[in-house]
Protein backbone atom coordinates (compact mmCIF):
# COMPACT_ATOMS: atom_id res chain seq x y z
CA UNK A 1 0.00 0.00 0.00
CA UNK A 2 1.53 3.52 -1.03
CA UNK A 3 2.41 5.64 2.33
CA UNK A 4 0.55 9.23 3.56
CA UNK A 5 2.47 11.52 1.40
CA UNK A 6 3.53 9.62 -2.08
CA UNK A 7 2.52 10.98 -4.88
CA UNK A 8 -0.58 9.23 -6.28
CA UNK A 9 0.20 7.37 -9.72
CA UNK A 10 -1.97 8.77 -12.33
CA UNK A 11 -4.05 6.05 -14.36
CA UNK A 12 -6.56 5.77 -16.77
CA UNK A 13 -9.76 3.71 -16.77
CA UNK A 14 -12.94 3.37 -17.79
CA UNK A 15 -15.80 4.36 -15.93
CA UNK A 16 -19.14 2.18 -15.36
CA UNK A 17 -20.46 4.04 -19.08
CA UNK A 18 -16.91 3.26 -20.44
CA UNK A 19 -15.88 6.46 -20.19
CA UNK A 20 -11.87 6.88 -20.26
CA UNK A 21 -11.00 8.69 -16.91
CA UNK A 22 -7.77 9.35 -15.87
CA UNK A 23 -7.34 9.89 -11.37
CA UNK A 24 -6.02 13.54 -12.87
CA UNK A 25 -9.16 14.02 -14.33
CA UNK A 26 -10.69 12.46 -10.79
CA UNK A 27 -9.24 15.66 -8.64
CA UNK A 28 -9.91 18.55 -11.17
CA UNK A 29 -12.67 19.29 -8.76
CA UNK A 30 -11.34 18.70 -5.30
CA UNK A 31 -10.13 15.98 -3.03
CA UNK A 32 -10.53 12.46 -4.00
CA UNK A 33 -11.54 9.83 -1.74
CA UNK A 34 -10.35 6.64 -3.91
CA UNK A 35 -11.46 3.37 -2.92
CA UNK A 36 -10.76 -0.32 -3.59
CA UNK A 37 -12.45 -2.83 -2.96
CA UNK A 38 -12.47 -6.87 -4.25
CA UNK A 39 -16.22 -7.54 -6.47
CA UNK A 40 -19.22 -6.24 -6.88
CA UNK A 41 -22.55 -7.76 -5.70
CA UNK A 42 -20.26 -9.38 -2.85
CA UNK A 43 -21.60 -8.55 0.82
CA UNK A 44 -19.12 -6.89 2.20
CA UNK A 45 -18.40 -4.63 -1.05
CA UNK A 46 -22.41 -4.05 -1.06
CA UNK A 47 -22.41 -2.89 2.73
CA UNK A 48 -19.26 -0.63 2.27
CA UNK A 49 -20.52 1.04 -1.29
CA UNK A 50 -24.44 1.59 0.27
CA UNK A 51 -22.27 3.06 3.32
CA UNK A 52 -20.36 5.51 1.51
CA UNK A 53 -23.63 6.55 -0.69
CA UNK A 54 -25.70 6.91 2.57
CA UNK A 55 -23.02 9.39 3.62
CA UNK A 56 -22.58 11.07 -0.43
CA UNK A 57 -24.31 14.21 0.82
CA UNK A 58 -21.70 14.83 3.89
CA UNK A 59 -18.91 13.78 1.55
CA UNK A 60 -19.62 16.45 -1.43
CA UNK A 61 -21.04 19.12 0.77
CA UNK A 62 -17.12 19.73 2.23
CA UNK A 63 -15.99 19.39 -1.60
CA UNK A 64 -14.65 15.53 -2.06
CA UNK A 65 -15.07 13.11 -5.09
CA UNK A 66 -15.59 8.97 -4.59
CA UNK A 67 -14.07 6.78 -7.10
CA UNK A 68 -14.17 2.94 -6.39
CA UNK A 69 -11.85 0.70 -8.00
CA UNK A 70 -12.18 -3.00 -8.57
CA UNK A 71 -11.65 -5.50 -11.40
CA UNK A 72 -14.85 -6.02 -12.80
CA UNK A 73 -16.10 -4.54 -16.01
CA UNK A 74 -17.86 -1.38 -16.77
CA UNK A 75 -21.65 -3.18 -17.16
CA UNK A 76 -21.15 -5.04 -13.54
CA UNK A 77 -19.88 -2.02 -12.42
CA UNK A 78 -23.26 0.34 -14.46
CA UNK A 79 -25.76 -2.56 -12.55
CA UNK A 80 -23.77 -2.37 -9.61
CA UNK A 81 -24.58 1.07 -9.36
CA UNK A 82 -28.11 1.21 -10.53
CA UNK A 83 -29.30 -1.81 -8.54
CA UNK A 84 -27.92 -0.19 -5.24
CA UNK A 85 -28.44 4.18 -6.40
CA UNK A 86 -24.55 4.76 -6.48
CA UNK A 87 -23.96 8.47 -7.04
CA UNK A 88 -20.41 8.09 -7.72
CA UNK A 89 -18.30 6.53 -10.13
CA UNK A 90 -16.66 3.25 -9.83
CA UNK A 91 -13.78 2.25 -12.50
CA UNK A 92 -13.15 -0.55 -14.33
CA UNK A 93 -9.87 -2.21 -13.43
CA UNK A 94 -9.85 -5.89 -14.83
CA UNK A 95 -5.98 -5.86 -15.54
CA UNK A 96 -5.52 -4.48 -12.39
CA UNK A 97 -3.03 -1.81 -13.45
CA UNK A 98 -4.27 0.90 -10.64
CA UNK A 99 -4.15 -2.06 -8.34
CA UNK A 100 -0.91 -2.99 -8.90
CA UNK A 101 0.29 1.04 -9.08
CA UNK A 102 -1.37 1.05 -5.20
CA UNK A 103 0.19 -2.39 -3.87
CA UNK A 104 -3.25 -3.41 -3.26
CA UNK A 105 -3.23 -6.84 -4.84
CA UNK A 106 -3.75 -9.58 -3.08
CA UNK A 107 -2.28 -12.15 -1.86
CA UNK A 108 -0.20 -14.34 -4.43
CA UNK A 109 -1.90 -11.84 -7.37
CA UNK A 110 -5.35 -13.09 -6.43
CA UNK A 111 -7.99 -10.38 -5.45
CA UNK A 112 -7.97 -6.97 -4.55
CA UNK A 113 -7.05 -5.64 -0.79
CA UNK A 114 -10.14 -3.21 0.57
CA UNK A 115 -8.47 0.28 0.74
CA UNK A 116 -9.27 3.76 1.09
CA UNK A 117 -7.17 7.05 0.07
CA UNK A 118 -7.31 10.23 0.38
CA UNK A 119 -5.80 11.93 -2.90
CA UNK A 120 -5.42 16.12 -3.04
CA UNK A 121 -5.97 17.43 -5.40
CA UNK A 122 -1.87 17.69 -6.59
CA UNK A 123 -2.37 13.86 -6.06
CA UNK A 124 -0.39 13.64 -2.62
CA UNK A 125 -1.83 11.43 -0.49
CA UNK A 126 -3.07 12.83 2.85
CA UNK A 127 -4.24 9.60 4.01
CA UNK A 128 -4.55 5.98 3.72
CA UNK A 129 -6.21 2.98 5.48
CA UNK A 130 -6.38 -0.79 4.74
CA UNK A 131 -8.73 -3.54 6.21
CA UNK A 132 -9.78 -6.12 4.01
CA UNK A 133 -12.58 -7.42 6.28
CA UNK A 134 -13.17 -4.38 8.86
CA UNK A 135 -14.94 -2.47 6.84
CA UNK A 136 -16.94 -0.05 9.20
CA UNK A 137 -12.77 1.05 9.22
CA UNK A 138 -13.21 2.35 6.18
CA UNK A 139 -16.52 4.12 7.09
CA UNK A 140 -14.97 5.56 9.68
CA UNK A 141 -12.22 6.76 7.80
CA UNK A 142 -14.44 8.49 5.36
CA UNK A 143 -16.31 10.23 8.37
CA UNK A 144 -12.61 11.74 9.63
CA UNK A 145 -12.56 13.08 6.20
CA UNK A 146 -15.56 14.80 6.18
CA UNK A 147 -14.87 16.38 9.63
CA UNK A 148 -11.67 17.72 9.18
CA UNK A 149 -13.25 19.40 6.15
CA UNK A 150 -16.03 20.93 7.92
CA UNK A 151 -13.66 22.10 10.96
CA UNK A 152 -11.23 23.58 8.16
CA UNK A 153 -13.94 25.23 6.77
CA UNK A 154 -13.85 23.82 3.53
CA UNK A 155 -16.88 23.31 3.07
CA UNK A 156 -18.24 23.87 -0.75
CA UNK A 157 -20.79 26.58 -1.99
Amino acid sequence: MLDVGARAPDFLLNDHDGNEISLSDLVQNGPLILYFYPADFTPGCTKEACSIRDNHDDIKSVGLQVAGVSPQDADSHRRFREEHDLPFILLSDEEKVAVKMYDVDGPFGVGVRRATFLISQDRIIKDAMMADVRISRHEEFIKKAIILRETAGLKSD
